[in-house]
C-alpha cells in the first residue's frame, strides 16, 4: 500500500479558504500551492473551504502560503481574540509576549498593549488554538485569559449563510417586477395584468443593474481573479452569461430610446437577473446543506465536559476544562462526564463508555484503572489524576482523526478535478459556437435568440455540482461511520476499504477476549503444583503478554496472596517464550520449538499437552534448569460477537483468515468456535507481515486487524490495517481504521460504510456529469430558456450534497 510518509521536520496546516466557488477553484488553488518550493503535498477541500497542506518550514512558512492563497485571488478565515495579560511590568514584558505570541505557528500578528494589559491576536482557526496561546504566555512567565470567547469556524459559517440569504433575498425583491414583465410575455399568461411601469426599459435598467453589479458582483471579482492567474472558473461562466444578457438589453434600451420605442422592445434583463437570484439561491441552500455535513464534527465536541472540579491548594475549585492541567488531582461526582483522560486514584464506580466503545453496559473502576474524557460516571466518587488534557485526550485525537479524514481527498475526486480543470474552457468554446450557429444557421441575422442560447449553455454548464460530489460524501460518510466508532484515518482508506477481499484476524484480543484465565498447572514427577506455579508467575510477572497475565493472576488467586520469588535477568523470546532466573535456577517457559532447541526432553508432556490445545487452550512448556518441570494451561474464550461477525464478513464475499503466534491445535480449536475456515498458525510477529504480503502477492486485497504491538508490522503493510480501539497505541498509529468497539462487526459496519459511500460519490458523479451532457445539448438546440438553465444549475449542486446527507441516516 502506497502511502505519503512526511519525513520527521515537516510540518502539517490547515488554512480555512474564503472565496471559491467551483471545482476550479480548488484545483487552482492545490496546483498553486503543489507548486511552491518546500510543499509536498497540498489538498483543498471545496465542501470544507478548507486546504490541508505539508511543507518543510525551512523552505517556506505559514505566511507565504497565505500569500500566495491570496495572490490567486482568494482569502484565508482568520480570528481574532483579546487577552488580558497580568504581570507584566515594562516595555520589554510587553515585546516579550508580543515575539512569542508571533512566533507561534498560525499566529499572524500580536499586538500587546502595556499600559491597557491586553493582548490581541489574529490567528489562523485550525492551527493553533487559543490554549495554544494562554499556555506560550505562561511559558514567558505571565498570564494570559481570554476576554471572551473568539467567534469560531462555526459562527462564521452561520455568519456567512445568513449573508448568503440577505443577498439572494434582496436579488428576489428587486428581479420581481422583471420576473412578473417576462411572465406576462407568455400566451398562456395573457390573462395576469402587467403594470405598464414593469414594462419600460428604463425602470427594468435601474432594479437590474443593482442586482448585476452589487448583488451580482461577487461573480465579477472572482472572475477578474481567475481570469488573471490564466484559468477559468464558475464565475466565469456566470460574469459572461448575465453581461451578455444585461449588456445586450442596456444596447436595446438606448437605442429603442434614440428611435423613440420605449416599450415595444423585448429586453434581456430578467434573464441576467433571475439568474443571479437563483445561482445565490443555490449557493444559499448548498452552504445550509453543507454545514449540516459537519453535524458529527460538532456532536463530538458536544460530548465534551465544559467545567472540572480540581483540587487546588486543598480546596475544591471549578475551573474550564481547558484550564485543566496534566497532573491535577480532578474530582468527579456520580452523573458527571469525566473532564479529562486520567488514572483513578481514590474512589470505584461504574462508567459509561458507550460514546467510545459503543458498548452499552458501563465498566467498572476503582483505583489504578484508566479513565477517559467525555465518558460519564454513573455511581460513586471518583478521585482521578489528570493524564493526558486539551488536544492530547483520547476525544481530542477522535476529532483530529474525523476533521482529517473529511478534510482529505479520496482518489476518486482525481477524475472531477481534471474534468474540472478542462470544463469552463471547454464550455465557453461550445456556447460561442452555438451563438454562431443559431445566428447564421437556424436563425440568420436575429442576433437575439442567438445570444439566449449561447447563455443558457454557458449557465446549464456551472461544474459546482462536480466539484462537490466527492468531498461531501467523503464528509458524510466518515462522519457518520466516527459515530459507530469507526475512524477512518482518511479519504484514500474510506474508498480502499470497499475491495478489501481477505480479512486476516489477529487471535488474541481481536477474535478472542484478549482476558485469558489460567485453567491447568500439571507438574512433572518430583515438582509440586505450588512450587511450579510460583517459579513461573515469578518469570512471567515481568512479561506483558496477556497469557502472562492470566498466570500471574492465576498463581495469586491460589496461592492466597502469598509473595512471588524475584527474578532475575528476564529476557523476553518473541514467539517462542520467556525465561528468568529465580532461585538462582534458570527457568524457561515457551513452545515445543524454544524446547527442543534448547534440548529438553518432552516425552511424558507431549500426550497431556496435545489434550489440552485439542480443548482449545494454551498450554506452556516449563522446564527448570534444562529438565522439564511441567505446564501450564490458559484458556481465552472467543467473544461473543465473533461467530456472527465472521458469519457477516462470509456473508459479503470476504475471505476470513486467522492468524496466531499459537500452537496449531488451539488455534483450530478457537477458529472453529468463530467459524473461521483457515487459520496460519504458530506464525512469529515478524512473520505476520510475511503472511499478508503473500496473500496480496495472490492478487488479493487485504485488510489486517489485529490489536497488539507486534501487529503493527502487519497492520501497516496491508492494503488496509485496522486497529481495535481498545488495544496498544502503537497498533493504532500504524492503522488505516481504528475501531473504537472490541466487537469484530465493526469490521463488517467499516466496509459497508465504506461501499455505501463510494456508491453515493458514484451517484452524485452521475448526476453532476449527466446534468450538464444532457442540459448542454439541450440548451444549445435552444429547447431551455437560461432562467430555467440557471434553476437546473442551481438545483444539480443542492440535490449533489443533499444526496450526500443521506449518508448520515445510514444504519449498520
Amino acid at each position: 500500500m502506497e502511502q505519503h510518509t512526511p519525513d520527521q521536520s515537516e510540518k502539517h496546516t490547515t488554512l480555512p479558504i474564503t472565496g471559491m466557488t467551483c471545482a476550479a477553484c480548488a484545483a487552482r488553488i492545490e496546483k498553486g500551492l503543489g507548486r511552491m518550493e518546500g510543499v509536498s503535498r497540498a489538498n483543498v477541500n471545496l465542501a470544507l473551504e478548507k486546504a490541508s497542506v505539508t511543507y518543510d518550514p525551512k523552505q517556506t512558512n505559514l505566511k507565504q502560503l497565505e500569500d500566495k492563497i491570496v495572490s490567486l485571488g482568494y482569502g484565508t478565515m482568520k480570528e481574532t481574540m483579546d487577552f488580558d495579560i497580568t504581570g507584566m511590568t515594562c516595555a520589554a514584558c510587553a515585546t516579550r509576549i508580543e515575539k512569542g505570541l508571533s512566533r507561534l505557528s498560525g499566529v499572524t500578528e500580536a499586538n500587546v498593549n502595556l499600559a491597557l494589559e491586553t493582548a490581541r491576536v489574529e490567528y489562523m482557526p485550525g492551527t493553533v488554538t487559543v490554549q495554544d496561546m494562554m499556555h506560550k504566555v505562561e511559558q514567558l512567565g505571565y498570564k494570559a485569559i481570554p476576554k471572551q470567547e473568539a467567534k469560531d469556524t462555526a459562527e462564521l459559517r452561520r455568519q456567512e449563510i445568513q449573508h448568503k440569504r440577505w443577498k439572494w433575498m434582496m436579488s428576489a425583491i428587486l428581479s420581481l417586477p422583471l420576473l412578473w414583465a417576462m411572465v406576462g410575455h407568455f400566451s398562456f399568461t395573457a390573462w395576469i395584468p402587467v403594470p405598464s411601469l414593469f414594462m419600460n426599459p428604463w425602470f427594468q435598467l435601474i432594479v437590474a443593474t443593482p442586482v448585476q453589479f452589487i448583488i451580482g458582483g461577487q461573480f465579477y471579482v472572482g472572475a477578474y481573479k481567475a481570469l488573471r492567474n490564466w484559468s477559468a472558473n464558475m464565475d466565469v461562466l456566470v460574469a459572461l452569461g448575465t453581461s451578455a444578457a444585461y449588456f445586450y438589453s442596456l444596447y436595446l434600451t438606448i437605442a429603442s430610446a434614440a428611435m423613440g420605442m420605449n416599450h415595444s422592445v423585448e429586453m434581456y434583463y430578467e434573464t441576467s437577473s433571475i439568474l443571479i437570484t437563483l445561482i445565490l439561491v443555490g449557493k444559499w441552500f448548498e452552504a445550509l446543506a453543507k454545514g449540516r455535513s459537519s453535524e458529527a464534527i460538532k456532536s463530538l465536541m458536544g460530548l465534551q465536559a465544559k467545567t472540572a472540579l480540581v483540587l487546588r491548594d486543598g480546596k475544591e475549585v471549578s475551573i474550564p476544562v481547558a484550564d485543566v492541567a496534566a497532573g491535577d488531582t480532578v474530582i468527579v461526582r456520580p452523573g458527571e462526564k469525566i473532564p479529562v483522560d486520567g488514572r483513578v486514584l481514590e474512589g470505584s464506580s461504574s462508567v459509561d463508555e458507550s460514546m467510545l466503545t459503543g458498548e452499552s453496559l458501563p465498566v467498572e473502576k476503582r483505583a489504578g484503572d484508566n479513565v477517559v474524557g467525555a465518558t460519564l460516571n454513573k455511581n460513586g466518587v471518583l478521585r482521578i489524576r489528570a493524564t493526558k488534557v486539551g488536544s492530547e485526550t483520547a476525544l481530542a485525537q477522535i476529532i483530529k482523526v474525523v476533521e482529517e479524514a473529511q478534510g482529505s481527498k479520496a482518489p476518486i475526486q482525481r477524475i472531477a478535478d481534471v474534468i474540472s480543470g478542462i470544463f469552463v474552457p471547454i464550455v465557453v468554446g461550445i456556447a460561442i459556437v452555438t451563438g454562431l450557429a443559431w445566428y447564421f444557421l437556424v436563425d440568420p441575422g436575429h442576433f437575439a435568440p442567438a445570444l439566449e442560447k449561447a447563455i443558457a449553455v454557458l449557465v446549464i454548464a456551472c461544474p459546482c455540482a462536480l466539484g462537490l460530489a466527492t468531498p461531501t460524501s467523503i464528509m458524510a460518510g466518515s462522519g457518520r461511520a466516527a459515530e459507530f466508532g469507526i475512524l477512518f484515518k482518511g479519504g484514500e482508506h474510506l474508498e480502499s476499504a470497499q475491495d478489501v477481499q481477505v480479512v486476516v484476524l489477529d487471535k488474541t484480543g481481536t477474535v478472542t477476549s484478549g482476558k485469558p484465565q489460567l485453567t491447568d498447572v500439571v507438574p512433572a514427577p518430583l515438582m509440586t503444583e505450588q512450587s511450579l506455579l510460583r517459579m513461573t508467575a515469578a518469570v512471567e510477572k515481568h512479561s506483558e503478554h496477556p497469557l502472562a497475565e492470566a498466570i500471574v493472576a492465576g498463581a495469586q488467586e491460589r496461592s492466597k496472596g502469598l509473595p512471588l520469588p524475584e527474578a532475575k535477568d528476564f529476557a523476553n523470546l518473541p514467539g517462542y517464550g520467556v525465561s528468568a532466573r529465580v532461585d538462582g535456577r534458570f527457568v524457561l517457559i515457551g513452545t515445543r520449538k524454544l524446547m527442543a532447541e534448547r534440548g529438553v526432553a518432552l516425552d511424558s508432556a507431549i500426550p497431556v499437552m496435545n489434550r489440552l490445545e485439542e480443548a482449545g487452550k494454551t498450554a506452556m512448556l516449563v522446564a527448570v534448569d534444562g529438565r522439564y518441570a511441567g505446564l501450564v494451561a490458559v484458556a481465552d474464550t472467543i467473544k461473543e460477537t465473533s461467530r456472527e461477525a465472521v458469519s457477516r464478513l462470509q456473508e459479503m464475499g470476504i475471505e476470513v483468515v486467522m492468524i496466531t503466534g499459537d500452537n496449531e491445535r488451539t488455534a483450530q480449536a478457537i477458529a472453529a468456535q468463530a467459524g473461521i475456515r483457515r487459520v496460519l498458525a504458530e506464525v512469529l510477529p515478524e512473520g505476520k507481515a510475511e503472511e499478508v504480503k503473500k496473500l496480496q502477492q495472490a492478487g488479493r486485497k487485504v485488510a489486517m486487524v489485529g490489536d497488539g504491538i507486534n501487529d503493527a508490522p502487519a497492520l501497516a503493510t496491508a492494503d488496509i490495517g485496522m486497529a481495535i480501539g481498545t488495544g496498544t497505541d502503537v497498533a493504532m498509529e500504524a492503522a488505516d481504521v481504528t475501531l473504537m468497539r472490541g466487537d469484530l462487526n465493526a469490521i463488517a459496519d467499516a466496509i459497508l460504510m465504506s461501499r455505501r459511500t463510494m456508491g453515493n460519490i458514484k451517484q452524485n458523479l452521475f448526476w453532476a456529469l449527466a446534468y450538464n451532457t444532457v442540459g448542454i445539448p439541450i440548451a444549445a438546440a435552444g429547447f431551455l430558456a437560461p432562467w430555467l438553465a440557471g434553476a437546473a444549475m442551481a438545483f444539480s449542486s443542492v440535490s449533489v450534497v443533499l444526496n450526500a446527507l443521506r449518508l448520515q441516516r445510514v444504519k449498520l
